[in-house]
This record gives C-alpha cells, sequence and structure tokens, in this order.
C-alpha cells in the first residue's frame, strides 16, 4: 500500500484551507451556489485530483488516466477550485463561475470543461456511468481506475442500488466509490428525509468491502482510498464529513445547502476561515 509524508499532509491542508476562502468569496460575490456541500467534499476532491489519481492536465483525454465522476454535481464549485489546482485550467477562471458563457457552469459539463468526465446533476444517475466505464476500461484492459464521488442523500435513489448490483455481479474492482457522509441534504437530515439505517451493512449485503473514515483527515483519507484500491474486489468508502465544514453556522445546517450568502455572514466565515488558514 502506497503512503504519504506528513510534509504532503501539511501541505493539502493549506490548499484545502485556501480551496474554502477561495469558494466563500466567489459565492459570496456571485450571490448563487452550494456552499454546504462544496465544503464538505474539498478535502475528497483535493487528495484525488492533487495526490491520488493519475491525470494529466496537459492530456485531459489520456487513454490511461484515472476517471473522477462528481456524482454529487451541485457541488461543481469544490470540483472546479480542485481542477484549477491541478493545472486543468487558470485558477483565475474560477472568477467565471456561473456567469454566461463560462466553462464552470452550476453543474459539471463534461463537453467544456477540461478534466470533467461527465456531467452531473440529476441525483443518482453518476455510479451507473461510472459502473460503464469501469467495465469498459477492463475490456480494453487499461489499468486506470474510476472514482466516484457520491453524496448520501443522493443514496435515496434506487439507481444507486442498481448500480450496485451490477458492480457485485461483474466484480468490478476498479471502480472506488466515496460516499461524501455528512449526514445533510436539501430538505434536512438524511436520517428524518429518508432514512438509511445502517449504510455500512446495507453495502456489505450488496457484496461490498466497506472502509470507514474520516473524510477532513488527509491521512485517514488517504490510507483508506489506499486500502480501497488494493482489495481486487468491490469496496465502497464511507468518508464521514461535515456539511459546510470550516464555517460554524453553515456546519451540520441543510439551510446552507444552496443559500447565497450575505455580507454579514460573509464577514463571519471569513473571519473563521482565514484564521484557521493562518493558524
Amino acid at each position: 500500500m502506497s503512503t504519504i509524508s506528513q510534509k504532503r499532509i501539511d501541505e493539502l491542508v493549506e490548499i484545502c484551507a485556501q480551496m474554502r476562502i477561495d469558494l466563500i468569496k466567489q459565492l459570496h460575490k456571485i450571490q448563487t451556489g452550494h456552499p454546504g456541500g462544496s465544503l464538505s467534499v474539498c478535502e475528497i476532491l483535493a487528495l484525488l485530483y492533487l495526490e491520488i489519481a493519475k491525470v494529466d492536465p496537459k492530456n485531459p483525454k489520456l487513454p490511461e488516466r484515472d476517471r473522477i465522476l462528481l456524482t454529487k454535481g451541485h457541488a461543481a464549485p469544490m470540483l472546479y477550485l480542485a481542477l484549477a489546482r491541478a493545472g486543468f485550467f487558470p485558477q483565475e477562471e474560477f472568477s467565471t463561475l456561473r456567469q454566461i458563457n463560462s466553462r464552470l457552469q452550476g453543474h459539471p459539463d463534461a463537453k467544456t470543461t477540461p478534466g470533467v468526465e461527465a456531467p452531473s446533476g440529476p441525483m443518482g444517475l453518476g455510479l451507473s456511468a461510472a459502473v460503464g466505464m469501469a467495465l469498459a476500461l477492463k475490456l480494453d484492459k487499461n489499468p486506470a481506475r474510476v472514482y466516484a464521488v457520491m453524496g448520501d442523500g443522493e443514496l435515496n435513489e434506487g439507481t444507486v442500488w442498481e448500480a450496485c448490483m451490477s458492480i457485485a455481479k461483474f466484480g468490478i474492482d476498479n471502480l472506488t466509490p466515496i460516499v461524501d457522509f455528512n449526514g445533510v441534504q436539501l430538505d434536512g437530515l438524511t436520517n428524518e428525509i429518508m432514512p438509511m439505517l445502517d449504510l455500512g451493512a446495507k453495502f456489505s449485503a450488496f457484496g461490498f468491502e466497506v472502509i470507514n473514515c474520516d473524510g477532513h483527515n488527509i491521512a485517514d483519507l488517504y490510507k483508506a482510498i489506499s486500502t480501497a484500491n488494493s482489495f481486487g474486489k468491490p469496496s465502497v468508502i464511507l468518508a464521514k464529513t461535515i456539511k459546510g465544514k470550516g464555517v460554524s453556522f453553515m456546519e451540520g445546517k441543510n439551510a446552507w445547502h444552496g443559500a447565497p450568502i450575505d455580507d454579514a455572514n460573509f464577514a463571519i466565515a471569513m473571519k473563521e476561515l482565514e484564521g484557521n488558514a493562518n493558524g
């Protein structure tokens, strides 16, 4: 199993702190976007694009590249920040988020945005797309992997579990689903909207090796992904996260799934995020 140095962990922690600042600044500026789910998935996307996945920003369609699908497409702002950090496009382009004729739309667009493997927005469809990609790679004897970054609210969709049955049936071991397990969705807590009960037991019953980790701890997350990649059979990572991570009044609140950030809340958020970044 591969390892990651403490120096690199510290670098990624600093990068994530800055990505959170950049996110809140831009969402406040344009008064639209999804802060809560973007903040919760920060470390997952940063670690995949900047450390683990084999991607080439200079050749985004390289056949041997790993495929990363953000199936919870509303968290696109954090995806774009990770892609920019990885070098797929200039970081300054993030200022065009959700603007007319921008490549960085409210949900990922695979036709126009470098590094985006598939469009996503309708919940529940992304894992099926990932299954198709993983099977195609196997048929081509291509060693690349597929990573599907999912939301836990998204697991309400039946298509997700149909995809899970296919993963088990075909023994798809070159696909790593990662659940951004923040416990909150658009309308409230996931346990209130549509209780999933014991999610680990549910995946296990579908034939998966289940790995639990802290989705905001770079070392723990790195170990979980490395372990999943080495199993040689279907596996899933349940990465425990906090919706709105890093901004106290957003943490765990469904109201901040997609609410605009007013000036007063922006000032509070920036004080907290910049304090964490400097501390």
